[in-house]
């Protein structure tokens, strides 16, 4: 059988495996942006380093995100299995690959932020002091806008990561554009199929990453 005719043969289940791939990072990242940046917004907010108040809130926070961070992902999914399955029913698929998923990229994300946000000038918060603002509108009129490019950046960063965990979900019945690499690629011996996978994949981390440095220029105040 030629390449051709594999490519034929094999592309509707390509396109079955990107579906799933599509959904499992669509549920993560949305449930990283709107965890993930309270919760490095928080970490932010407790660091001792910014006089914070609640130095236990903040090794507290920072303990439960560098354990995730740190786990191996394949190990942590694994261990997610008997969570996964009491809270939906299932444990293998698209949907229920996306709670590891959502849970690393939401720690991921929240280091990055908190990152970003340190980074944010002191005079920032000087001008935002004299001014007499409240918390809340430091943070969203001053602290958020300051660092909006760093934000999209790191919510880019945090998006391409994932797109290389999610090629793990396979192994356990995830599903995805890298368990059909695998299952079909490797294990077929249809190492052309494999690399069409590999580079399409490689596209799609391209076309992500140019579209979040776009983004983050057009938000870039210093331009």
């Amino acid at each position: 059988m030629t390449f051709s005719q594999s490519l034929l043969e094999y592309w509707p289940s390509l396109l079955v495996g990107l579906k799933e791939t599509g959904i499992m990072m669509s549920i993560s990242m949305f449930i990283c942006l709107f965890a993930g940046l309270p919760l490095g917004l928080s970490l932010f907010l407790a660091n001792p380093k910014m006089k914070g108040h609640q130095p236990a809130l903040y090794w507290l926070l920072n303990f439960i995100v560098t354990i995730v961070r740190s786990f191996p992902y394949l190990l942590f999914v694994i261990a997610l299995i008997p969570v996964t399955r009491s809270v939906l029913g299932k444990a293998f698929g698209p949907i229920p690959s996306s709670i590891p998923l959502s849970i690393v990229a939401t720690a991921i994300f929240a280091r990055l932020v908190e990152q970003v946000l340190l980074d944010v000038p002191e005079e920032v918060y000087i001008l935002a002091n004299s001014l007499g603002t409240s918390r809340l509108q430091y943070i969203w009129n001053f602290l958020l806008v300051e660092a909006r490019s760093g934000l999209v950046l790191a919510y880019t960063t945090t998006i391409v990561s994932m797109v290389s965990y999610s090629t793990v979900m396979g192994v356990v019945g995830g599903g995805g554009i890298g368990d059909f690499a695998v299952r079909v690629g490797y294990q077929r011996y249809e190492y052309g199929i494999m690399y069409v996978a590999i580079v399409i994949m490689i596209g799609l981390v391209f076309i992500l990453q140019m579209l979040g440095n776009f983004v983050a220029q057009k938000l870039d105040k210093r331009k």
